[in-house]
């Protein structure tokens, strides 16, 4: 239940955006809002969501809020999945070929 529920906050095209901003290193709230291009109000859902669920920390540091991954290992999942999605478009593709 606790694997589904981890799969199921990755399960977010917004989300995957965040982390994958998350990637290299700590980074501000207001570097993500412009990095993965939404408003406030979204984002803080989002990260409300991925600090509680524990796939990101938050550390405040003044007026500034910045966010990092929790585990470095997410990236690994995430890029992954990614790759099985890709050899499975390229799969589709070339049976899209044969078929005209």
């Amino acid at each position: 239940k606790m694997h589904a529920e981890v799969c199921k906050t990755l399960a977010n095209p917004v989300r995957l955006k965040i982390i994958n901003a998350l990637r290299i290193s700590k980074t501000s709230a207001g570097e993500l809002l412009k990095k993965i291009k939404t408003n406030k109000v979204i984002l803080s859902q989002h990260m409300s969501l991925l600090v509680g669920k524990g796939v990101v920390k938050a550390e405040k540091s003044g007026k500034n809020v910045f966010y990092q991954l929790s585990d470095p290992q997410i990236i690994k999942a995430c890029d992954i999945m990614r790759n099985i999605l890709i050899k499975h478009l390229e799969k589709n593709k070339e049976l899209l070929k044969k078929m005209k």
